[in-house]
């Protein structure tokens, strides 16, 4: 007798239960860069902007000439600290001291400039006013603006070379004021940028060179030793 079978009769086992794992999809979101502390366009960027569009209408030549200087142009301060050397060998111990110095000085100029610029964190003008006309490159960031480094710089030696021989401390002051105006033309700086670190380099030159007169009598007894040759005679 054939066997007949009814499909409808069969009914299958259930299905085993299908595990789904359900992973939720998050947005690629980066946490935002640390705001800046302090954006300097406010203060004086439209002077910025002029100065800079003065850089732009003029010569090529000419902005590279301020390029040069505003690069390179710290160097004719070593050159000035030089000649005063030269001329201290023939002047009082007082001198030579407050000479010798004023490398030193310049130096902790900078680094006080430095921890100012690390405490403020201003950024670039050239990266706050990304349509502004510049000549040199604009700096990353993190290399911060206020005060100018330049500029301290400049002024801190012109200072230092002021108060211890005037004749030369007056052609300093000069450049110092043509290194501090440099800045802004080739759109590194903000004008108050420059100004308040004309500031900080004087405030820290004068007392540092007064203080440093008071090493005379330690040249007095180097100008009798070894070193005789390179500190001079002193005055007669």
């Amino acid at each position: 007798m054939p066997l007949t079978l009814s499909l409808g009769a069969v009914s299958a086992p259930p299905a085993a239960p299908v595990l789904v794992h359900v992973v939720p999809v998050i947005p690629n979101v980066h946490p935002p860069a640390r705001l800046l502390a302090y954006d300097g366009s406010g203060i004086d960027g439209g002077l910025y902007t002029r100065v800079t569009g003065w850089a732009e209408s003029a010569p090529h030549w000419f902005d590279q000439l301020v390029k040069a200087w505003s690069a390179y142009g710290i160097a004719v301060f070593a050159l000035l600290m030089l000649w005063a050397w030269w001329r201290a060998r023939a002047a009082d111990s007082v001198v030579m001291a407050r000479v010798l110095a004023s490398p030193l000085i310049m130096v902790v100029a900078y680094l006080v400039n430095s921890v100012l610029k690390s405490l403020v964190e201003e950024v670039r003008p050239c990266q706050q006013l990304p349509g502004s006309f510049v000549i040199e490159s604009c700096a990353p960031v993190g290399d911060w603006a206020f005060p100018s480094n330049h500029t301290v710089a400049a002024f801190s030696a012109a200072a230092a070379l002021w108060y211890a021989d005037r004749r030369l401390g007056w052609i300093a002051l000069a450049a110092a004021v043509l290194m501090g105006a440099s800045r802004v033309w080739v759109g590194a700086h903000y004008p108050h940028d420059v100004l308040v670190a004309a500031l900080v380099g004087v405030l820290v030159a004068l007392p540092l060179a007064a203080l440093a007169g008071r090493a005379a009598p330690l040249v007095d007894r180097l100008r009798t030793g070894p070193l005789g040759s390179f500190l001079g005679a002193g005055a007669a």
